[in-house]
């Protein structure tokens, strides 16, 4: 049981979310089904606190000590990222490019940025959330793929 809640666990985690989960929970024993399952549901799990609470809390965050450059680095990166796929995609194609940022696992994408950068652009909630989900689906589809093919996809 332990395996399946660290994979959870391990799916909430920013920067590492399914794309890491995935593969290692198949290394710890969890079954593949699982592991992308429980990957899944962990990865989206956080989405609407996200959405609704990030951004003022890193608003509010960003200028106390200890605190402020990790909070104005994440504002950044949320803004940056909208600001990327609104250029990219204008204001028809956000449902696609959202999903598509989510979807294709690279670095700094994600549920994660996603759904910050929805949030920063004041985008409406049920359309981001189901971008993100789709999202989340497609790089559970691309993840597993390469996991079942035995590539190593954490270094």
């Amino acid at each position: 049981m332990k395996k399946y809640i660290f994979t959870f666990l391990l799916s909430m985690v920013p920067l590492l979310e399914l794309r890491g989960a995935i593969p290692l929970g198949r290394g710890m024993g969890v079954s593949l089904r699982d592991a992308v399952i429980i990957s899944m549901i962990g990865n989206m799990v956080p989405m609407p606190i996200i959405f609704f609470f990030a951004r003022r809390v890193l608003e509010w965050g960003a200028d106390k000590p200890v605190i402020g450059k990790f909070f104005s680095w994440c504002l950044e990166k949320g803004h940056k990222g909208g600001q990327k796929l609104k250029e990219k995609a204008g204001s028809k194609g956000m449902f696609w490019a959202l999903l598509l940022f989510v979807g294709i696992p690279l670095p700094g994408t994600g549920a994660w940025t996603g759904t910050l950068a929805a949030s920063m652009l004041d985008l409406d909630f049920k359309k981001s959330v189901l971008a993100v989900v789709l999202g989340v689906a497609l790089a559970a589809v691309i993840i597993t793929t390469l996991t079942a093919l035995g590539f190593n996809i954490l270094g």
